[in-house]
């Protein structure tokens, strides 16, 4: 009965080297499970900070589009006026032209004037003199 006994005493030894494995599995674990863990909440977090960078991305891009709008019609407005420009520019080009033509058949006319009224002097010159 001794020897079972003993057997008996040194089973609680054993169960404790037999624990002993587990509970180091179990603290692996445990430690596995914390670092897991702090793994996912520092995942949340970038995924709330992204989160909000493209929140305000969006903003910004509202934004944009308010501007983009608002100017459209400035820019309208500026083209417009670009093409009335050019058309101006057109008839302005057109009007110099004539008036150059036409003060150049003015100076041609007042030279042929100087030359007759030169001519009728000399004419009236002569026959005073004569």
């Amino acid at each position: 009965m001794n020897d079972g006994r003993s057997d008996f005493d040194k089973m609680p030894e054993q169960r404790a080297l037999l624990a002993e494995p587990n509970r180091l599995e179990v603290l692996q674990l445990d430690n596995e499970i914390v670092f897991n863990e702090a793994i996912i909440e520092e995942r949340d977090q970038a995924i709330q900070d992204i989160q909000q960078q493209i929140g305000e991305v969006h903003e910004a891009f509202k934004d944009l589009a308010t501007l983009v709008h608002s100017q459209g019609g400035i820019i309208e407005e500026v083209d417009s006026n670009i093409e009335n420009s050019a058309a101006a520019t057109s008839e302005a080009k057109k009007e110099i032209g004539k008036a150059s033509k036409t003060q150049k058949s003015n100076s041609s006319l007042l030279c042929l004037l100087m030359v007759i009224f030169g001519v009728v002097l000399l004419i009236v010159i002569i026959v005073l003199a004569s």
